[in-house]
């Protein structure tokens, strides 16, 4: 079923900031815990990941209110990131087709910017980036579902 989450950004200090969350929303962190950018696979061609930022977050999940789960991962100026109050929130979508992915990404990317293209990633999901013409950052993500008959 598709569900519509929020993604928020920070300037390296997302692990205290969502300590803080659970705090007040109570949970447990979703999705496998925390991933951190010293997790991310080495390919050929990806610069190194900077020492001061292997420890950080690249993605962490909190369910909050009924099925809506907070996300978010640390931004480092290291991967090109220059995150300020305003542009630290995106509407992530998590689609239920590759489909439905490519039709909502071509739409609501017309007359915006591409902020990274539908692609394959390493951790299985079809996934990309836009920011619409009205200024609103979007995630789009859709993940094989594998038959379990």
């Amino acid at each position: 079923m598709a569900k519509v989450n929020t993604y928020l950004n920070f300037p390296r200090n997302t692990e205290e900031a969502f300590n803080f969350y659970k705090s007040i929303f109570g949970g447990e962190f979703g999705n496998d815990g925390i991933a951190r950018f010293r997790d991310i696979p080495h390919t050929e061609g990806m610069p190194p990941i900077a020492e001061e930022d292997k420890d950080l977050i690249m993605h962490i999940e909190l369910p909050i209110l009924g099925t809506h789960v907070l996300m978010a991962t640390d931004a480092p100026e290291s991967m090109g990131f220059n995150v300020n109050f305003g542009n630290n929130v995106h509407i992530s979508l998590e689609l239920d087709s590759r489909e439905e992915t490519d039709r909502l990404f071509k739409g609501l990317s017309d007359g915006g910017k591409i902020t990274m293209d539908l692609q394959d990633m390493f951790w299985g999901s079809y996934y990309g980036t836009c920011i619409d013409k009205y200024g609103v950052q979007w995630m789009f993500s859709y993940v094989e579902k594998q038959n379990l008959n």
